[in-house]
């Protein structure tokens, strides 16, 4: 009689995960968005006049308000009409009085539009003051 004698063999699983790879890639995403997000944020390109003054360094400018060459309006970063602009700056300043707004104007925007703009935004309840930034000469 002959039997079979059946061996049987243990597999040993790997019970470890490798984490280098998974933590290699998340690193290098994080280095990609640290590299990436200042330029998102200066994407309104506005050329500035030039001025010897220098702006205040502790003021904090919670309250920017971009005009490009086409003479469109951002308020912190997000484009809107002029009329929502005001609105919103009337929103953000109504709790919170004595703010001050800076206003970043290209310098191919016409003269009588930004000074118009300044004098509405004065208009608004809560606004101290209006800032008109230059760029420094070198």
């Amino acid at each position: 009689m002959s039997r079979y004698v059946r061996s049987r063999r243990r597999v040993h699983g790997v019970n470890e995960i490798n984490l280098t790879p998974l933590i290699d890639t998340a690193l290098t995403l994080l280095i990609i968005f640290m590299v990436t997000t200042p330029m998102i944020q200066n994407s309104i390109k506005i050329d500035l006049p030039q001025g010897q003054a220098k702006e205040a360094g502790a003021a904090q400018q919670e309250l920017v308000v971009h005009i490009d060459k086409h003479e469109n309006m951002f308020l912190n970063g997000t484009q809107m009409p002029q009329e929502k602009l005001l609105k919103e700056l009337h929103k953000r300043v109504a709790f919170n009085l004595d703010k001050t707004v800076f206003v970043k104007a290209d310098q191919a925007v016409r003269y009588g539009h930004v000074v118009q703009l300044v004098d509405q935004i004065k208009v608004v309840g809560g606004v101290r003051y209006v800032a008109l930034a230059t760029q420094h000469r070198s």
